[in-house]
């Protein structure tokens, strides 16, 4: 395949870094020929924004595009494995934004729907396993390239921890991982039912995704396959419906999710005995805190992912350098702050992007791919059985 043409399906954040990240491809001929959405004014809009040439008036007709051979898939998690079946089954290659699926409306609820509130976890995770091994028999049956977009797995900060870990001899014994912020930034993270989930998802997605990719790096090197999670303990909150938080204004984070957890803690273990302990919340003011930090027999490593303090900035007043870009989420201008001078760069979309391209041009595996995009998820989901049961859980395989 002499060159990559990438319809965009979706309009919002993820599906603007996605498209500048394909622009700094390098060595491939790759470019998003066109973009598609639920709401037709946003395709024309983020086409106008991006400079695309093509608005698909639906994601079927993208399908039918026959220069299109691959779907970058940046919508709601509810709609992820609906588009990316109806893609594979048409011959497109896949990429698939994080978490790859939940326990969603799909599951035969109304979008309004309090399913967080409602339903039993382990009828979600039995439901969630269900629709996964459905897609992995379509992957193989077709062989298209899925490639499942967790930066996290390409960060030059975890770039350097595998590169480590492979001159050492030691065991990694111990990981503890964390994405935190003050909330999401898409409308439809409020509810369960369009989501699968609260924090846990959203943002425990990327540390749990880092965690297990770490240890399957591990195991690749030495044992020739992935060391997996076998079991799973949790708590979650909803640290937001404190009673002292909800009768105090202003308010400085969130309060919007409705059935969702704001925060979780999840505790895994591996075949080979080791543990990786996972934080995810909605309630840290201050900007994205995301970091992974690795305990080895032989050494620690610690992957500060953001905040970046390459560059600090202090700013008497909110307006004091106009409007260029400081950093993501954070919830004031004023004072110092960390000014990150290529974010995308140091979450790893840039690389991601370009791993992505590569895996197609030279027909081979994703360093982040559907077994990551699938353990990711039976993770989170048996987490959920066990904060709701109080129990350890086992992982299902």
């Amino acid at each position: 395949m002499k060159q990559i043409k990438i319809g965009m399906v979706g309009t919002g954040f993820a599906a603007s870094f996605h498209t500048e990240a394909v622009r700094r491809v390098v060595g491939i001929d790759a470019e998003i020929v066109g973009v598609t959405s639920g709401r037709h004014t946003n395709a024309v809009a983020f086409a106008e924004k991006h400079k695309l040439s093509r608005v698909y008036e639906s994601f079927e007709q993208m399908l039918d595009d026959p220069q299109v051979n691959v779907v970058d898939l940046c919508v709601p998690t509810s709609l992820h494995l609906p588009m990316a079946l109806q893609a594979a089954r048409a011959g497109k290659h896949l990429i698939v934004e994080k978490p790859l699926t939940g326990y969603t409306a799909t599951a035969g609820h109304d979008d309004d729907e309090d399913i967080g509130m409602t339903v039993p976890r382990q009828k979600m995770l039995d439901h969630t396993l269900e629709s996964m091994q459905e897609m992995e028999e379509v992957l193989q049956s077709t062989g298209v390239k899925f490639m499942y977009a967790e930066n996290w797995v390409y960060a030059p900060t975890v770039a350097k921890a595998r590169r480590l870990i492979a001159a050492s001899p030691g065991t990694v014994m111990r990981i503890h991982a964390e994405e935190s912020h003050n909330g999401s930034h898409a409308s439809y993270a409020a509810r369960w039912s369009l989501a699968g989930g609260g924090s846990l998802v959203r943002t425990g997605s990327h540390a749990v995704g880092g965690a297990l990719h770490i240890k399957y790096y591990e195991g690749m090197l030495k044992y020739g396959e992935p060391i997996r999670p076998t079991t799973v303990t949790a708590e979650v909150g909803h640290l937001t419906k404190m009673e002292r938080f909800q009768a105090r204004e202003p308010k400085h984070l969130a309060d919007s999710l409705i059935d969702c957890e704001d925060w979780g803690a999840v505790l895994i273990r591996f075949e080979d005995d080791s543990v990786a302990e996972v934080i995810a919340s909605d309630v840290v003011l201050g900007g994205i805190y995301n970091y992974l930090e690795i305990f080895s027999s032989d050494g620690r490593i610690r992957c500060n992912i953001n905040p970046n303090d390459q560059v600090l900035v202090y700013s008497p007043e909110e307006d004091s350098f106009g409007d260029e870009y400081l950093a993501e989420k954070i919830s004031t201008r004023r004072g110092w702050n960390f000014a990150s001078p290529d974010e995308h760069w140091a979450s790893g979309y840039y690389q991601e992007m370009q791993d992505f391209m590569e895996t197609i041009v030279h027909d081979r595996s994703p360093l982040s791919g559907w077994q990551l995009a699938r353990d990711v998820v039976a993770v989170i989901y048996a987490a959920y059985v066990s904060a709701e049961e109080g129990r350890r859980v086992e992982i299902p395989q």
